[in-house]
């Protein structure tokens, strides 16, 4: 049964997007295609992690050609948990996208474009975590690329052309780096099935391991924005729709997160590069937030704390212990959950109060009480206040850090601490600036508290509706509430998280899997 879900993740979007491309003219089927689509693949991801922690993993050989010269896909509890949490925001997004899209007349997301772009986009990210060889992955990565090149333009204006074609190009540059890196890889091993390379790689001279992996690296890094190579992201994000900025924030980084923890766990298990990550996951961190610290509009400041989230985790790959690996899947979830929530809340400030610089902002805690909790929960939550997922999963990096015990780490521990409290700072900040304050505030408190952060460039007007559509509501409110359970539930998936960093830690269980009768 779990060989026959597991093809059905990347197949029923594929499918769906076809259908809702021959149904352009039908908003209504459309909507119910897309809906149905990706309700469905929640429902097969909850089961394929229920068998995969009951059971084991799963590894399909399509087409039955068996590995390394077929396509093997694998979902063992790593694959199943990102699977499950990343079609849970996709539908919730997309319930968001819609609402949006009935308020709004269908001027930022035109059904018959976004629906099939969006399942397209989805099916990229699925294929992506369930590949067992690194072509596989990288046709994940150039399928949800091809999406989001669309999506990033919706509309066509001027300012999102331009950060489209940066995006454009940045994305153009690391598939060339993926691309060769896979070349290079296959000419010195004959082979790119990600469990024959954890094999034949450590054959290899460490000069040659060496160059394979930082190019690997390279590629991996740009898609993940870790530090220097997340100079693309702050200015391409916040110029596209809501729901878009949510996805591209929530879950485009983490399949680049997901790619450097698979590849670093498996295939370069005994070429360490502990201490860079540690040193890049530090200076991703603390440059980040920085950013983030000097930015008035909230979607470039939420840019900037993506950016310097991305360096825990880099910090808990760079650990490399079963307790890091499992602190850092916990936090992956987290902040795909509350990154996602706090973009979309961010498009409900828009609607009510007509902007989202924290100059231009003041009283919608009065126009709004429910938008204000529906802002400040996750905000607390990005910021680590106790007992939400944020801290815990922060305070389970620490102490996995604390273990390892060593000068340069108790370093970065130092600097994920004081980045937590300035995240803290500069979403209270805005809560407080656009929230709190009253609306006849806001000229005074913008020349006197406000005078050192930088406006978004050639921000375009936005009319305040003082309205919340049903839709874009009940999906924002929905998602605050999965970030809640995360905390509520967070001694389970801490159990779960173990249970898949205990699988990935030793790469002998994952080849064992993939040949059972042994690597030939």
């Amino acid at each position: 049964m779990t060989a026959t879900l597991v093809p059905l993740v990347v197949l029923l979007p594929l499918i769906g997007s076809a259908c809702t491309l021959i149904l352009g003219g039908n908003r209504r089927l459309q909507v119910m295609v897309s809906t149905a689509t990706l309700s469905a693949v929640v429902v097969i991801a909850a089961v394929l992690l229920a068998l995969t922690q009951a059971d084991g993993p799963t590894v399909v050989y399509l087409g039955a050609w068996d590995a390394p010269f077929g396509i093997t896909l694998v979902v063992d509890r790593l694959s199943a948990i990102m699977l499950l949490i990343s079609a849970i925001m996709l539908l919730g997004v997309l319930v968001y996208s819609i609402g949006q899209g009935v308020a709004d007349r269908h001027r930022e997301t035109p059904v018959s474009i976004f629906h099939p772009t969006y399942l397209i986009l989805a099916a990229g990210v699925f294929d992506a975590f369930i590949a067992g060889d690194l072509f596989n992955l990288y046709v994940g990565f150039e399928i949800l690329l091809s999406a989001s090149y669309v999506l990033l333009t919706l509309s066509g204006t001027g300012e999102r052309i331009r950060a489209g074609v940066t995006y454009i190009i940045v994305s153009l540059v690391s598939s060339l780096f993926f691309l060769s890196a896979i070349a290079l890889i296959y000419g010195a091993t004959g082979t790119v099935n990600i469990a024959q390379l954890s094999v034949r790689i450590a054959e290899l001279p460490g000069s040659v391991q060496l160059i394979l992996h930082l190019v690997l690296l390279i590629a991996f890094g740009i898609k993940a924005a870790v530090f220097p190579l997340s100079f693309w992201l702050p200015d391409s994000y916040p110029t596209a729709p809501a729901p878009v900025t949510a996805v591209f924030a929530g879950l485009l980084t983490k399949v680049g997160v997901y790619a450097i923890l698979r590849s670093e766990t498996t295939i370069f298990r005994e070429n360490d590069l502990g201490t860079l990550f540690l040193v890049v996951g530090g200076l991703t961190m603390l440059i980040g937030i920085l950013g983030a610290l000097a930015q008035a509009d909230i979607k470039r400041l939420l840019s900037f704390t993506l950016v310097s989230h991305i360096g825990y985790m880099i910090f808990g790959i760079g650990l490399g212990t079963e307790a890091a690996i499992a602190a850092t899947i916990f936090y992956v979830v987290h902040h795909i959950t509350v990154q996602t929530t706090l973009f979309l809340s961010t498009g409900l400030i828009e609607r009510i109060g007509g902007a989202t610089s924290m100059t231009r902002l003041g009283g919608l805690l009065k126009l709004s009480p429910l938008l204000g909790v529906l802002f400040f929960i996750p905000a607390m939550n990005l910021g680590g206040i106790p007992p939400f997922s944020g801290f815990l999963g922060k305070t389970a990096l620490f102490l996995a850090g604390a273990q390892v015990g060593t000068p340069l780490v108790w370093v970065v521990v130092a600097i994920g601490a004081l980045t937590s409290l300035i995240t803290l700072y500069a979403l209270a900040r805005f809560w407080n600036m656009a929230f709190w304050r009253g609306r006849d505030e806001v000229e005074g408190y913008t020349s006197e508290l406000l005078s050192s952060v930088q406006e978004a460039p050639e921000g375009a007007t936005i009319v305040a509706t003082r309205t919340m559509p049903p839709l874009m509501l009940v999906a924002t409110t929905a998602l605050v509430v999965v970030s809640v359970l995360l905390t509520v539930f967070a001694g389970p998936l801490f159990d779960l998280t173990t249970a898949a960093a205990h699988g990935i830690v030793d790469p002998s269980a994952y080849v064992s899997l993939v040949f059972p009768g042994g690597v030939r």
